[in-house]
């Protein structure tokens, strides 16, 4: 099992998460986080800590597409294991749907 990023973190991009990460799997894009899958070692402790509840375990149904995403991203994004302030729309973004298709970008973030 790992823990995976899903729809939610677009355009919010919190960081909670990344601060209490023990193996600093997450990477950084333009305006979203990624999870590792083969550097998480299933601890669970980002889930919890992300306010806008888009850390989800991969056993979930339905998250194939974003195990996917994790996986393709987390390759080509830089290491991001410091906290930062979230994106200047995420609470106003955060619960919007359709967010892949809206806001998503391939670009990577500025990470460590």
């Amino acid at each position: 099992m790992t823990y995976i990023v899903t729809d939610n973190c677009i355009a919010c991009k919190y960081t909670d998460c990344v601060e209490v990460c023990p193996v600093d799997c997450f990477y950084e894009g333009e305006n979203m986080l990624v999870i590792h899958p083969d550097e998480c070692i299933d601890c669970g402790v980002c889930e919890p800590e992300c306010p806008a509840e888009a850390i989800k375990p991969d056993t979930e149904s339905g998250l194939d597409e974003w195990l996917a995403l994790n996986t393709k991203f987390a390759a080509i994004w830089p290491n991001l294991t410091e906290r930062r302030d979230p994106l200047p729309e995420a609470k106003e973004r955060d619960g919007e749907g359709g967010k892949l298709d809206k806001y998503f970008s391939e670009e990577p973030g500025e990470g460590d």
